[in-house]
C-alpha cells in the first residue's frame, strides 16, 4: 500500500519545493544507510559486548544518548518514506525501507502508521488528529500518554517482550544490558519524538498559529535542531512542504 493521496485541501495549502530527484535519492539513501548501520553497530556492540560496571557508567550514559538519537533517526527515515521523499516516485522502495526502519524501531507496521500520519496532516491540531490531545490545558504527560497508547499496541508490547526473551534466554545477553541499551533508548526516543516533533510544534498557546496547519517552528540553530529531532522541529515548514526530506528542512526554514 502506498501513501494516502493528498486531498484537494492538502494540495491547496501545501507547497512544492523544486528538487532534483536523483540527487535527493542519492543523498537520502546515503544518510539512511549511515543511520541504520550506525544504529545496528551501536545496538549489537552495546547489548552484546558492553561490560556494564559502575566505572563505565558515564560511557554507558553516552551510548544510551547516542542510541536514543539513532532510534529517532530510524523513525525520521520511515517518516520520509511515508511522504515518498526518501526515494522519489518509487513507492515500493519507500514502503520497504520504511517498514525496515519501523520494524527495527519497535515492530510497527508501516501501513497503519502511514495512514495515521496522513490523518495528522489532513486534520492537524483538531479532534480528528490522532497525534493531538484536544483537552486544555494540554498537559505534557496526559498528551504523551495518549500519544503513546495510540501507537504502542499490545502487539508491539508482545513483540518487544519476545525479542527481549530471545536476547536473554536465547543468546545469553545480560538482562541489564538489554534493558539499558535497547529498552531505555527506545522509550527515550519516543519521548524525544513526542517533545520536539509533536508537543512543542502543536501545543496551542495565546500566540496562536499562522494557518490551518496548527504548527510552529522552533528557533533552534541547525546543529541543535539536528540533535533534538533531525530537524523535525522545523515543523511548520514540514507541514507546508511535506514531501521535503528531513535534511532539506533547514533550507525551507531559511526561505
Amino acid at each position: 500500500m502506498t501513501q494516502s493521496p493528498p486531498t484537494q485541501a492538502d494540495q491547496d495549502e501545501t507547497r512544492d519545493a523544486p528538487f532534483d530527484p536523483a540527487r535527493q535519492q542519492r543523498i537520502g539513501l546515503t544518510l539512511a544507510v549511515a543511520i541504520i548501520l550506525a544504529w545496528g553497530i551501536v545496538h549489537v556492540g552495546a547489548v552484546f559486548f558492553f561490560p556494564l560496571t559502575w566505572s563505565r557508567a558515564p560511557l554507558a550514559m553516552g551510548v544510551v544518548a547516542l542510541q536514543t538519537w539513532l532510534y529517532v533517526g530510524l523513525f525520521i527515515i520511515a517518516h520520509d518514506c511515508m511522504h515518498g521523499s526518501l526515494v522519489p516516485f518509487k513507492p515500493w522502495a519507500n514502503r520497504a525501507i520504511g517498514q525496515l526502519c519501523l520494524g527495527l524501531y519497535a515492530g510497527f507496521g508501516f501501513d497503519a502508521l502511514n495512514r495515521a500520519h496522513h490523518r495528522h496532516h489532513r486534520h492537524s491540531g483538531t479532534a480528528a488528529d490522532p497525534d493531538f490531545d484536544d483537552h486544555p490545558p494540554y498537559g505534557f504527560w496526559r498528551w504523551f500518554f495518549k500519544f503513546f497508547v495510540t501507537y504502542f499496541s499490545w502487539t508491539q508490547v508482545a513483540l518487544i517482550l519476545a525479542v527481549y526473551g530471545v536476547y536473554v534466554f536465547g543468546f545469553g545477553v545480560s538482562p541489564v544490558n538489554a534493558l539499558v541499551f535497547w529498552g531505555i533508548p527506545g522509550l527515550l526516543s519516543a519521548l524525544q519524538l513526542f517533545t520536539f516533533g509533536t508537543y512543542l510544534p502543536h501545543k496551542p498557546d495565546s500566540a496562536g498559529f499562522a494557518d490551518r496547519h496548527n504548527a510552529r517552528t522552533n528557533a533552534f540553530p541547525t546543529l541543535l535542531s539536528l540533535l533534538t529531532c533531525f530537524h523535525f522541529g522545523y515543523h511548520h515548514e514540514h507541514h507546508l512542504y511535506p514531501t521535503v526530506p528531513w535534511w532539506r528542512l533547514p533550507d525551507m526554514r531559511a526561505k
